[in-house]
C-alpha cells in the first residue's frame, strides 16, 4: 500500500524519497522495489540521479567543518541516541528488512538488529578511548592525532543492509566526517528508515545523507565527486574495479570489501558432528554471504562419514517463508540472483559435477540447498562466487595438499578450520590467505578485532583502531622544546 513518497510495509511507513540535507527529495523518476518472499512490489523508490549525488556532496560538505568540531563526548552521545532509537524501533527495522530482502525474521530480532545498535554504541565508546598517542624524539613532543578526513560516500550491500550500513556509517560518523549512504537498490528500505532514527537521535542535518539509486546511475557522480574524501564499498570485484577507476582521478582513498570463496578444511581428528555443523550453517541467509565456507575440504579417511552426516543434517533444514520462526532458509534476494546461482549449478552439472542433494530451483525464488562433488580444482564452481545454497566437497589426503586448495583460488576473504590438534591449527592457519580464520566454530566476530580480505577479497581493515586510521586523517605534530616566548 503506498501513497506518492510513503510505502508501508507490515504496517511499518517508510518514506522512499532520498534524505539530504535533512530533508526529504523527490526524483523525477522512480524504480520499483520488489519482495523476494512473494515478488510484490513494495513501493516505488526515488531513482537518483547525478543530481541528487551532487545535491548530496553539497550538503555533506557544508555540514562536515561543524560536525568535524563537535567535541568527541557530544558526538559519542547522538551516537548512543541513534542506537537507543534503533533498539526501540527494533521490531519495525526486523520485519521491513525481511519483508525487503528475504533474511530470517528470527535473525533480524535475536541478532542483526541488535547487532545494528552495537555498532552506533561500540564506535561511540571507541572515540572516547582514542589514545593520542604522544611520544618523546630527542625532546621534542610527538602528538598524533585523528583529523576527521571530510564526507564519505559509502555502499552498501543487500544481503545484510542495515547491518552493513551501520558497520560503515558509525565509525566513519564517529570520526567526525559526513556520510552519502548509498544502499543497494534490490533492499533500500531499513537506510530510509535509519535516516528517520537519526534525525530523531538529533544527527545535525547534512551529516547523514542516504540517497538510492541504480548502480552506476547514481554510483558514478558520487565516487568521482571531488568533495568526497573517502570511499567505503562492500561488494562484487567488477564493480570495485568501476569504483577504483572512478576514484583515481582524485586520489580518494578506498576501503574494499569484496566476494569470497573460502574454504572449510575437515581433518581426520576433527569432531565430526561439530564439523557438520559448521558446514550446513554455510547455508544461512540462502548462502548470501560473502564469509561463506563454500568450499567444504575433507580428510579422505573421514569424507564419506562426514558426508553421510551432512546429507543427514541438510535434508532437515527447512525451506520456506522467513518470517515463519521454523524457517531455516529463506529466498534468494532477486530473479537474477536466482538465475544467476541456478546457472553455475548447470554448468557445473553439465561439466560433470555429481549432485549430492539438491542441484535445482524450488518454487518461487528458492534455490534448494546443494552439495556438489566430482568436482575439478580449476573447474568454474570451485574458482567463482556463486552466493546462494551451493557448496563443493574435494578431499585431500596430506596437510600440505589441503593448505594447497585452500588457498588455490584469487580470493582471501575468510576460512574454517575443524581439528582437534592445537599444533595442526596453528601450523594451517599460519599458512592460509585470508583476511580471517575460524577454528573450530565460525562467525564470531568482534568490533575490536580487524576485518577485511587479501587478494580480490578486498583492500584495507576495518574494525577498532582500523576503522579510525581509515576514516581520518592521522597527523603528527611534533613541537620543540626551545623557542617560546615568555607572555607573562
Amino acid at each position: 500500500m503506498t501513497d506518492t513518497h510513503t510505502t508501508t510495509v507490515a504496517s511499518v511507513a517508510v518514506d522512499t524519497r532520498h534524505w539530504i540535507g535533512g530533508e526529504r527529495v523527490a526524483s523525477a523518476e522512480t524504480f520499483t522495489d520488489v519482495s523476494p518472499i512473494d515478488g510484490l512490489a513494495l513501493g516505488e523508490i526515488s531513482r537518483g540521479t547525478a543530481t541528487e549525488a551532487a545535491a548530496a556532496a553539497a550538503a555533506a560538505k557544508a555540514a562536515f567543518p561543524g560536525w568535524a568540531a563537535t567535541p568527541r563526548a557530544e558526538r559519542a552521545r547522538i551516537l548512543h541516541a541513534v542506537a537507543d532509537g534503533v533498539e526501540k524501533r527494533l521490531e519495525d527495522l526486523a520485519i521491513v528488512e525481511t519483508t525487503d530482502n528475504g533474511a530470517l525474521l528470527r535473525s533480524h530480532r535475536r541478532g542483526v538488529m541488535p547487532r545494528v545498535a552495537h555498532n552506533f554504541r561500540f564506535f561511540a565508546d571507541w572515540l572516547l578511548k582514542l589514545d593520542h598517542a604522544d611520544f618523546d624524539t630527542r625532546g621534542h613532543t610527538n602528538h598524533v592525532s585523528w583529523d576527521p578526513a571530510g564526507p564519505c560516500v559509502l555502499i552498501t550491500p543487500w544481503n545484510a543492509p542495515l547491518m552493513l550500513a551501520t558497520w560503515k556509517v558509525a565509525p566513519a560518523l564517529a570520526a567526525g566526517n559526513t556520510v552519502i549512504l548509498k544502499p543497494a537498490e534490490w533492499s533500500p528500505l531499513t537506510a530510509s528508515l535509519l535516516a528517520d532514527i537519526a534525525a530523531e537521535a538529533g544527527l545535525p542535518a547534512g551529516v547523514l545523507n542516504v540517497v538510492q539509486g541504480l548502480g552506476s546511475e547514481i554510483g558514478d557522480a558520487l565516487t568521482s565527486h571531488p568533495d568526497v574524501r573517502r570511499i567505503s564499498f562492500t561488494g562484487s570485484v567488477p564493480t570495485a574495479q568501476r569504483i577504483s577507476a572512478s576514484a583515481a582521478a582524485n586520489l580518494t582513498p578506498l576501503s574494499l570489501e569484496l566476494g569470497g570463496k573460502s574454504p572449510l578444511l575437515v581433518f581426520a581428528d576433527a569432531d565430526l558432528d561439530l564439523a557438520v555443523d559448521l558446514a550446513v550453517e554455510q547455508y544461512d541467509n540462502a548462502g548470501q554471504v560473502c564469509l561463506a565456507g563454500t568450499r567444504l575440504l575433507v580428510e579422505e579417511p573421514v569424507a564419506e562419514e562426514f558426508t553421510r552426516r551432512f546429507v543427514e543434517k541438510a535434508s532437515r533444514l527447512v525451506q520456506g517463508d522467513p518470517r515463519d520462526e521454523a524457517t531455516d532458509i529463506g529466498p534468494t534476494i532477486h530473479p537474477r540472483q536466482l538465475e544467476k546461482i541456478d546457472g553455475f549449478v548447470q554448468r557445473a552439472l553439465a561439466a560433470g559435477a555429481r549432485a549430492v542433494i539438491g542441484g535445482h530451483r524450488g518454487d518461487g525464488q528458492f534455490y534448494a540447498p546443494t552439495l556438489l562433488t566430482d568436482v575439478a580444482q580449476d573447474s568454474e564452481i570451485v574458482q567463482e562466487e556463486v552466493f546462494g545454497p551451493v557448496l563443493t566437497l574435494q578431499t585431500f589426503r596430506t596437510e600440505e595438499e589441503a593448505v594447497h586448495l585452500a588457498n588455490d583460488t584469487r580470493f582471501g576473504l575468510a576460512a574454517t578450520v575443524a581439528t582437534g590438534d592445537h599444533e595442526r591449527a596453528e601450523r594451517v592457519t599460519a599458512q592460509l590467505v585470508a583476511g580471517t580464520v575460524w577454528v573450530n566454530c565460525f562467525f564470531v566476530r568482534d568490533l575490536q578485532a580487524p576485518f577485511g580480505g587479501s587478494r580480490h577479497s578486498g583492500v584495507g581493515r576495518e574494525g577498532g583502531d582500523w576503522s579510525f586510521d581509515f576514516y581520518c586523517d592521522l597527523k603528527n605534530t611534533v613541537t620543540a622544546p626551545k623557542g617560546w616566548k615568555d607572555h607573562g
